[in-house]
């Protein structure tokens, strides 16, 4: 019976152990988070992850104060329930932008969230009062300007911080626009000269861009619609009768915009492929974007029909955060993905449900300083995530990276391996930094666990040139010396046969 005890004391203790291990290290997140964090290792397999960003707060407006909203004692009084709210933006100030469309109102929290600071619902338009109709989105530029895509007024209406009117955009005319042509502004945003990028609904043609003066210059960062050549070539034999039942090949509308610091263009679009959901536009609306190992910037992988989820993902915005990374809000599974700039997955996290920190319809995504905001139309509130140390980590080591400093990243890396040892991008970090420092071997060893033929190709290369180049006077003797030998044995074997010769002929 003594003995029993004694298993029963040491299985207890493991027990014990065992759970203090997992609510202590930063892959406890996994069993208590309510969604699950992973990402896809070189062959395309799941492989589940410490969380990067954990829930942190939910903001709705039945709950905020607003000062500039006074009762009949002068107190502030509640802002109320956002009613589908579709958009937000963060200012140059901090305070956060809401377009509360059912309200057909803009909100302005400020930038911790506790409270609202002005409740934007009507403006002055030459001594009339006027008032939005659904507004959808919104956007404050760095000049502090405040543009707002009135959708069902049909305009984009431009304000300053106080409310006042500056301009309205709206009736664009243009030689390429059909007559009759129906703007319906959605999503709106503006680059360091003042141009306002806009996409639209049941436009198809891209972006529609707009001068600083508002006039309509034309569409920007079309997505090319390829057919394959078993489809043109049943189109080409097809009746006309044939031809108008078969399927329309139209663009996808683009479903979200950013402006990164130099005035490229993130937009974001559902891809049916689940291979491109985001296009990064240059001045001249050409996609510039890297596709990473994977040829694929489309969240979860969806390759040649096989995934472990039910279709692709349905990419609905995207935010551009700071050196290169950029994350991407999906709405079929409320997943947030995050990208560096050469287009490599760096953490999947979020989902769907009732649950504190899921979301039912997220439709925007935002970030305030390390924390990750996103705008649940359903629910009326926006959701806060805050990164934990894995997360940090990981975003410091593709700062560091961003800016060429792989040494110092390197150390961040190992960090992130301690936490993660299948990350193979972390893998990848310390491979290219110990090659920049010239220790070929061990890059070998740890590009080969990420899985990077290119740089372990690189490596290999210079580890053998190195080894020639370092033995290479013991090789040059070694052949010296077998030549010498290989002469000698000749000559003594020559010698041999003359006089084998010889004696057979005396």
């Amino acid at each position: 019976m003594k003995k029993y005890r004694y298993v029963k004391k040491i299985i207890a203790a493991l027990l014990t152990s065992a759970t203090l291990a997992v609510f202590l290290s930063d892959t406890a997140f996994a069993y208590t988070l309510p969604y699950e964090t992973y990402n896809y290792d070189y062959r395309n397999n799941i492989n589940f992850t410490p969380a990067a960003y954990v829930p942190e707060n939910s903001i709705a407006g039945s709950k905020l104060l607003c000062d500039s909203l006074l009762d009949e004692n002068g107190n502030p009084t509640v802002v109320g329930a956002f009613v589908n709210p579709q958009d937000f933006c963060i200012a140059p100030s901090g305070e956060i932008y809401v377009s509360d469309t059912g309200n057909n109102r803009i909100v302005v929290l400020n930038s911790d969230m506790t409270k609202a600071v002005q409740i934007i619902n009507s403006f002055d338009n030459n001594g009339v009062s006027d008032t939005f109709n659904a507004p959808y989105g919104v956007c404050v530029s760095d000049n502090n300007k405040i543009y707002i895509a009135d959708s069902q007024n049909k305009r984009i209406v431009v304000l300053d911080l106080d409310g006042k009117l500056v301009k309205i955009v709206d009736n664009p005319t243009s030689e390429i626009l059909e007559e009759g042509f129906d703007f319906t502004p959605l999503k709106v945003t503006v680059d360091y000269a003042g141009r306002i990028y806009c996409t639209a609904k049941n436009v198809y043609e891209g972006i529609m861009v707009f001068e600083n003066t508002g006039e309509f210059t034309g569409y920007f960062g079309t997505i090319k619609v390829s057919i394959s050549l078993w489809q043109k070539f049943w189109r080409r034999i097809a009746t006309k009768e044939e031809r108008s039942k078969q399927e329309l090949f139209i663009p996808t509308e683009f479903t979200g915009i950013d402006v990164d610091d130099d005035g490229f263009i993130y937009a974001s679009n559902i891809d049916e492929n689940g291979i491109q959901a985001v296009r990064r536009l240059n001045p001249k609306g050409q996609d510039v974007i890297k596709k990473g190992s994977k040829k694929n910037v489309g969240g979860d992988l969806w390759i040649d029909g096989m995934s472990d989820y039910s279709g692709p993902s349905e990419i609905t915005d995207v935010v551009y955060r700071d050196k290169g990374i950029y994350s991407l809000l999906d709405r079929k599974r409320g997943r947030i993905f995050t990208y560096d700039h050469e287009g490599n997955l760096l953490y999947i996290f979020g989902g769907l449900g009732t649950q504190a920190g899921t979301f039912k319809a997220p439709a925007a995504i935002e970030t305030l300083n390390d924390k990750i905001l996103v705008l649940d139309s359903l629910r009326g509130e926006i959701l806060t995530f805050t990164a934990t140390e894995y997360g940090s980590l990981i975003n410091e080591a593709v700062a560091l990276r961003y800016d060429g400093d792989e040494t110092k990243a390197e150390k961040i890396w190992l960090r992130v391996l301690a936490l993660d040892e299948n990350n193979e991008l972390a893998n990848i970090g310390i491979g290219k930094a110990l090659l920049t420092k010239g220790d070929y071997a061990d890059a070998m060893k740890y590009l080969k666990l990420g899985m990077n033929r290119e740089y372990y190709s690189i490596a290999f290369k210079r580890y053998r040139n190195n080894l020639l180049k370092d033995n290479m006077s013991y090789i040059l003797t070694g052949l010296i010396v077998l030549i010498i030998i290989f002469t000698v044995f000749r000559k003594y074997r020559d010698r041999k046969k003359g006089k084998v010769r010889e004696g057979g002929l005396l």
